[in-house]
């Protein structure tokens, strides 16, 4: 009989340094709370201090880390994860004080994209991925995992082989990069194969609602949920509005932070994205940090040299869009918190060459405005 795992117990450690603010922070560590639960852990306590730059030995002071420890101790915790990418003497250091496994954001990040990896080529993208994370770390990675026996930042290449040297490593390594070239060339001949038909991608922050809005459009069944990641297979499908075909495709979500190693392994993927013709740029405007979610597409699709192509902005979640009301009396400016979803509208409307639409794809509200939004689109490139 097949007992069920429980979920691991997880601290979440983050820092604010000169700049920041706590409200940034904390919902930076909110989305590392989310991305634990999505790798299967439970996030039962944060920690947060305040430093002008991380500690280059330990990341946060030791009177921190031992304020850590003392409760690692005390309530049985086995997993301590910090929301940015640690060196390798860092996690070294961390582990030595709290006596249990610790991950950043980025090997939790990886460990998420394995769990969801469901075809080859998703899976020997990742696998890359994790050797590249992990050849740098191997004097020290993987010693916990005598006593780990599993759990979250151990899916992916086997302990086995990363207790190998140096050598073995960099061979899987170079082969699995062959491995994608091959796969990378047969991608790029299938993407020629469809010929003149424009191509609209669907981009942006993970868990925006893309899968949803892809389903919409095309009536096609994606895998779509309320989780980080949920696709990572690159999905196309032909849509026709008004006997005017073109190409539709779902990407991987960007998010902060986004691992470099990954960016490079899922070269084929942001191939779909860097060859479209329009990009359909999808935002949650339920997300109180919207705004700086649009900025780290943004930023991403010109670290991937995609920038410039021709953009429409679809405001997903209507339906989930709440503020407070301010009292007549109220001089204080306006924030995020307290402006209507109508004032919202007029003030992206009003930008220039900001082509929007603001729709819920889970209540199917605006969808025909998108489509013919989409139409106009799409028949613009043909005419050109």
């Amino acid at each position: 009989m097949n007992k069920t795992r429980e979920p691991e117990k997880a601290v979440l450690v983050g820092i604010i340094t000169f700049g920041q603010k706590d409200a940034e922070v904390e919902d930076y560590l909110k989305e590392l709370a989310f991305l634990t639960e999505t790798a299967g852990g439970n996030p039962v306590k944060i920690f947060i201090q305040r430093v002008e730059t991380p500690n280059p030995a330990t990341f946060v002071g030791a009177g921190k880390l031992r304020e850590i420890r003392d409760y690692v101790k005390d309530n049985e915790i086995n997993l301590v994860i910090f929301d940015d990418e640690l060196s390798p003497s860092q996690i070294r250091n961390i582990e030595k004080t709290l006596e249990c496994k610790t991950l950043d954001r980025t090997n939790l990040i990886l460990d998420i994209f394995a769990k969801r990896a469901k075809t080859s080529y998703a899976k020997t993208q990742v696998e890359l991925a994790q050797y590249q994370y992990l050849l740098p770390r191997l004097t020290r990675m993987w010693t916990h995992l005598e006593r780990q026996q599993g759990g979250i930042g151990s899916r992916g290449p086997g302990e086995s082989e990363i207790e190998t040297d140096r050598r073995i490593i960099r061979t899987k390594i170079s082969r699995l990069k062959e491995q994608l070239k091959k796969i990378d060339r047969q991608m790029a001949i299938q993407r020629k194969n469809r010929g003149n038909i424009v191509r609209v991608a669907l981009v942006g922050y993970t868990n925006v609602g893309k899968s949803t809005i892809m389903n919409l459009l095309s009536k096609s069944d994606v895998f779509a949920e309320d989780k980080l990641f949920a696709t990572l297979d690159t999905t196309v499908r032909k849509v026709v509005f008004n006997n005017l075909p073109f190409l539709l495709t779902d990407t991987v979500g960007f998010i902060r932070k986004l691992p470099h190693n990954l960016i490079e392994s899922f070269k084929s993927t942001l191939d779909e994205v860097r060859e479209a013709d329009v990009l359909a740029h999808v935002v949650d405007i339920s997300h109180p940090r919207f705004e700086e979610q649009i900025k780290i597409v943004d930023k991403t699709l010109h670290d991937i040299k995609a920038h410039d192509k021709r953009t429409i902005l679809i405001f997903n979640k209507i339906d989930k869009y709440s503020y407070v009301q301010k009292d007549d009396d109220d001089l204080t400016p306006k924030t995020e918190e307290n402006i209507s979803l109508e004032e919202l509208q007029r003030t992206w409307m009003a930008r220039d060459n900001t082509v929007n639409v603001f729709i819920s794809a889970k209540q199917n509200k605006n969808i025909e405005q998108l489509k013919n939004i989409l139409y106009e689109e799409v028949n613009n490139k043909i005419i050109r």
